[in-house]
């Protein structure tokens, strides 16, 4: 069997008791991310009303003069800073939730999977706070400044605090998560399912799609919408470029299969061990690291040579059948011939018997 891990050891629990430890491990992590939630919550408390606050600045300043927010519901003064600081726990905590949930899956993981899994997280968090960051300093300028001068004259525009919290945390979500592309796109390159040229071409459909985007998550004016199409298709291309990069580098895709041969050198499913009599497979291993006594890669199926062999094991088939049917026949036809020849010789044997009544007249006259 494969080693799933460089520093696994054998006496791992297994069955009921394997189960219940896993659990436990999930949830003593899942203790420490609410408990490091909960407490950049409450160092974030007394400065709700602060954050509220550097949060509304982009919109504050297309506000009319002598205009402000509002809040409609009697508690939202109170829940929503509380819910504010919430979020911005959350938000901070990210790295730290990031960390928990790759120490969990690690043990699970090949070396050269958990090698990947380090730079896609980091790389995943830094994109998500850029993403944050954009949409904060690029985006919400141009959105509410698009707002505030398309109302009516003898209509004041003071949002409610609710509404404008949702708006924003959306906002947030949807760049934090778009920008993500790169990662994905990379992470498709590196494990084989698609190849740079075949995303190169397939660019039409991801500029749709990042204009679909942008149509869905920015307000409906085309001036935030280019502010969140034009980043993806930019962030598509990127991950092309890093993954052509990437599989230049380690010589191809690294496939998540059990090909990593055990510590003494013996192959996955029982193979000769790296050089013995396996020589052909050792030279194949010796391909590129990570990628021992990989096994090729099938050939496109071919149905008409398919259908070709069916037809003919069908008339093969027919052909059997024919033939015992005449086997049958022939037998069936035997007895018959054979008792019209029986026939004549009981009539000679009878003849035989028969006394002759001109031999009987010979006796006599002697």
């Amino acid at each position: 069997m494969s080693q799933r891990n460089a520093d696994a050891t054998t006496d791992e629990p297994s069955g009921l008791a394997g189960f219940v430890s896993h659990l436990v491990e999930l949830r003593n992590r899942l203790i420490k991310s609410v408990a490091v939630v909960f407490v950049l919550f409450l160092a974030l408390f007394p400065f709700r009303n602060d954050l509220f606050r550097l949060l509304s600045e982009p919109l504050s300043q297309f506000l009319p003069e002598g205009a402000n927010m509002i809040a409609v519901q009697v508690a939202s003064t109170f829940f929503i800073p509380l819910k504010l600081a919430g979020f911005t726990a959350l938000f901070v905590a990210i790295p730290f939730l990031l960390y928990q949930l790759w120490a969990f899956i690690a043990p699970g993981l090949y070396q050269h999977e958990r090698k990947m899994v380090i730079p896609l997280v980091f790389s995943s968090t830094f994109l998500f706070y850029l993403g944050a960051a954009f949409a904060y300093f690029a985006v919400f300028p141009v959105v509410f400044g698009f707002l505030a001068g398309t109302g009516p004259a003898d209509v004041s525009f003071a949002p409610d605090i609710n509404e404008y919290l949702s708006f924003v945390i959306t906002m947030f979500f949807a760049f934090g998560f778009v920008f993500e592309v790169p990662v994905a796109t990379v992470l498709l390159i590196l494990i084989g399912v698609v190849t740079p040229d075949q995303l190169a071409e397939k660019r039409r459909y991801a500029i749709l799609v990042a204009f679909i985007l942008g149509a869905i998550f920015t307000p409906p004016d085309i001036l935030s919408q280019f502010m969140m199409a034009i980043p993806v298709w930019f962030l598509y291309e990127l991950g092309i470029v890093i993954g052509r990069i990437l599989l230049k580098r380690q010589g191809g895709p690294v496939l998540p299969t059990d090909d990593e041969p055990d510590p003494d050198g013996t192959p996955p499913s029982g193979g000769a061990p790296a050089g013995g009599q396996g020589g052909g497979s050792a030279a194949a291993s010796s391909a590129g690291p990570g990628r021992a006594y990989e096994t090729e890669k099938d050939d496109d199926f071919d149905f008409d040579r398919a259908f070709e062999e069916i037809e003919h094991e069908q008339r093969s088939l027919e052909a059997i059948e024919a033939e015992a049917r005449r086997s049958e026949a022939k037998d069936d036809e035997a007895p018959s011939a054979s008792e019209s020849e029986s026939e004549p010789k009981d009539s000679d044997t009878r003849r035989d018997e028969t006394p002759d009544v001109n031999d009987d007249e010979r006796n006599d006259r002697r």
